[in-house]
């Protein structure tokens, strides 16, 4: 390989001159741009612990009203990608979310795509297009782009969820925005994941004769009591080796359930060690239970409950299950789906 020229080999009123006129000679930067082998990366393996988050997710319960904050989050930033920037990471937002008993959230919608994933609590419950969903540990609610949603709490101690979007993109492109409605009608009936979706591979009929407004996301709740299940199932059929994991989907279509982000659960046996397939995609896990060890491209991060990781593009990725006797169940957050969408998502040996 040839060696570039560099900036400094140009003379000065040159550079100035291409200044002047918004010009920039790419050849100087082009190996940052386009590095060989594998891509430049400023996202850091990050372990953020929740008995370090939990304390001051309630101080700020304390501190700051419902209605002052609108939204009450502290956001879960990586160090490498600068914290003013709210990045877990280039392409995930993360937040954890409190809502104290009697609260309300305001309805709106939004432009970016986001996901709960229920940490604590119960009695909390999140109202989408109508429909409302209850709210309870591990369960994954999905608040499309553009769908109204609501969230309220109706029992006796905080609910805390994690939220997932794809804000860093939508607002990178300069297409983030907000607006906020008025309370919606809540149907008198329980959400889809009670009625309508309860069984792999059966689908209410009329969703196959005509066009459904809801077609894109029929289903906006996935209870963790089924996954858990489904996964202690999966366990038993799964070589040793190979991992034990479920993706959540369209049940309609079978494609990833959201665009740009998605979303899978993880069961680590117990005493196992696995190794993740490199791939192309960021990620973030969330630890429903149990506890282990992560290594992230040679980083060492205990890990226990409720706690959450940032796993950088092509990163070697192995995890532990610290108990003999129990398994240890992770949520994934990655932007797979998106990367594909472009063409360049990539698994590697």
């Amino acid at each position: 390989m040839s060696e570039l020229g560099t900036l400094e080999d140009l003379p000065l009123d040159y550079r100035q001159g291409l200044t002047a006129r918004n010009l920039v000679p790419l050849w100087p930067a082009l190996r940052a741009a386009l590095p060989y082998g594998i891509p430049s990366r400023r996202t850091a393996p990050t372990l953020w612990r929740y008995q370090d988050v939990r304390p001051q997710l309630l101080e700020a319960g304390r501190l700051t009203p419902i209605e002052k904050a609108e939204r009450r989050v502290l956001v879960l930033a990586n160090p490498g990608l600068g914290l003013e920037n709210m990045q877990a990471t280039p392409s995930i937002y993360i937040g954890m979310q409190l809502i104290l008993p009697g609260e309300t959230a305001s309805n709106h919608r939004h432009s970016p795509s986001a996901v709960r994933f229920v940490v604590e609590g119960e009695g909390g419950f999140t109202v989408v297009e109508g429909e409302k969903c209850p709210m309870e540990p591990g369960d994954l609610i999905l608040t499309p782009s553009g769908l109204w949603h609501e969230h309220g709490h109706a029992g006796t101690a905080p609910v805390v969820w994690m939220d997932a979007l794809d804000l860093p993109l939508i607002y990178g492109l300069e297409a983030s925005y907000c607006t906020e409605g008025a309370p919606q009608a809540i149907r008198n009936e329980p959400d889809s994941s009670q009625t309508r979706y309860r069984r792999a591979g059966l689908v209410p009929w009329r969703g196959r004769a005509q066009a459904q407004a809801w077609a894109d996301y029929p289903l906006v709740r996935f209870p963790w009591r089924e996954a858990k299940a489904a996964l202690a199932d999966l366990a038993g059929v799964t070589a040793h080796g190979e991992a034990v994991r479920l993706a959540y989907v369209n049940p309609e279509t079978g494609a990833d359930c959201m665009p740009i982000l998605g979303f899978s659960v993880l069961q680590l046996r117990p005493g196992e060690s696995l190794r993740l397939p490199r791939h192309s995609a960021s990620s973030v896990l969330n630890v429903v239970d149990g506890a282990g060890t992560a290594l992230i491209d040679g980083v060492s991060l205990p890990f226990e409950q409720a706690d959450t990781l940032a796993v950088p593009t092509h990163a070697e990725v192995r995890l532990e299950n610290a108990s003999s006797t129990r398994p240890a169940h992770l949520f994934v957050v990655d932007d797979a789906p998106m990367q594909k969408k472009l063409g360049f998502y990539e698994v590697f040996a």
